[in-house]
């Protein structure tokens, strides 16, 4: 996969339900294949960010002092601005950028 970031709606869209069950003619294997893939992104995200945060971690046996850095807080900020992972699943999907086969339908 490219590391272009998909240009997604903010808000909710309505999509055509003959539009997803194109490529598998089964509207609840589209499903199945789009909620796996949203499962892909989002153990992705959550790798990258602890990855990125876990450069802030301080070992302090004194959970009172708790310091706020300036940097940790704008990427929180910009990954909880991202499009959620099933928004750029489904988007994904209907371009046609998702590999998937069926095991059960290669027999």
């Amino acid at each position: 996969m490219s590391n272009t970031k998909p240009v997604l709606a903010s808000s909710t869209v309505t999509r055509d339900l003959r539009d997803l069950d194109k490529t598998t003619d089964n509207i609840y294997e589209s499903i199945v294949v789009m909620s796996k893939r949203a499962n892909q992104i989002s153990n992705n995200i959550k790798e990258e960010l602890g990855q990125k945060l876990s450069e802030f971690t301080q070992s302090n046996d004194n959970l009172e002092e708790v310091f706020e850095n300036r940097e940790q807080i704008e990427i929180s900020k910009h990954y909880e601005k991202m499009p959620k992972p099933s928004l750029i699943a489904v988007q994904e999907f209907l371009e046609g950028k998702i590999y998937y086969r069926n095991p059960s339908k290669e027999q």
